[in-house]
């Protein structure tokens, strides 16, 4: 199996196909097992990157780093595969590492689909919100904290594929059973703490100067990343998009993977046609 020293720790990760690379950064309950879907189409094109953050999946975390090392992490991992440029994917919290790598090191992503997230500017997106829609937003928070309810899948898809929402489960284990022995929970709640301090938070100006393509992929039913925030989100940076697919929740790249792989696929191309590597 494949890792890379980066950081003090050994990063898990997978190569698959040939091209141009595409990084697929998983979110809090998955890990580089999540991309199953997507791999085996992604790699017809691409040269496709997968990999586990520090502490989830197979890196461990043994200085106890957190979500703070995820952009260095990935800007070793990268070096170390000797890829100065490529495309990022980030699903919920693999938006927070990829939004950030793109702010730091700027030109290095060519394009970045943010799925299902707008973590990394969560901070701005709220200052930037309506008080309505933080008013709808903090009604759907509250509710699944009392009912303690939170959905990743929409109720319709965890009944229709039990066997799929199954797996799904089935891979949020290794980050919890395996080596890291990973409660999300907590470090759910280090990475939104990191979020708040304005340091670690991409500020309205960083945003507003970005200079690559962002294609920002909601689902209808997200209760985590509700689509009217996260139309917000792209409201501030320039050169972006939203589309929104119809019946999924938090995981479209796991309910509708055709749909999710086809929008993808396609802002990757563009993403090529318009601009010199």
């Amino acid at each position: 199996m494949p890792f890379a020293p980066v950081n003090g720790t050994e990063v898990y990760y997978e190569v698959h196909g040939k091209g141009f690379p595409v990084v697929l950064a998983h979110g809090a309950g998955g890990n580089h097992l999540s991309w199953w879907q997507q791999v085996p189409v992604f790699q017809k094109h691409y040269q496709c990157i997968t990999f586990d953050h520090r502490g989830w999946g197979l890196t461990i975390d043994p200085q106890d780093l957190g979500p703070a090392a995820f952009v260095t992490d990935l800007v070793g991992l990268m070096d170390h595969l000797e890829a100065p440029k490529f495309f990022c994917v980030g699903q919920s919290m693999g938006g927070f590492t990829s939004l950030g790598l793109a702010l730091a090191h700027t030109g290095r992503v060519c394009g970045l689909v943010m799925a299902n997230t707008f973590a990394g500017m969560r901070r701005e997106v709220w200052l930037a919100s309506s008080d309505d829609l933080r008013a709808d937003a903090q009604a759907i928070w509250e509710r699944r904290r009392i009912t303690g309810i939170k959905r990743a899948l929409s109720k319709e898809f965890s009944s229709n594929h039990k066997t799929l929402a199954f797996l799904y489960k089935q891979i949020r284990f290794l980050n919890e059973n395996g080596p890291n022995r990973l409660h999300s929970e907590s470090q759910i709640a280090r990475l939104r703490a990191l979020e708040r301090l304005p340091e670690a938070s991409a500020s309205r100006e960083a945003l507003g100067q970005l200079a690559l393509p962002v294609l920002f992929v909601g689902g209808e039913h997200d209760e985590v990343m509700p689509v009217p925030l996260m139309k917000v989100a792209s409201s501030l940076i320039p050169n972006s998009s939203v589309t929104v697919v119809p019946g999924a929740a938090h995981s479209v790249y796991f309910e509708e993977p055709e749909i999710f792989n086809h929008i993808c696929l396609e802002f990757l191309r563009n993403c090529m046609d318009v601009t010199q590597y």
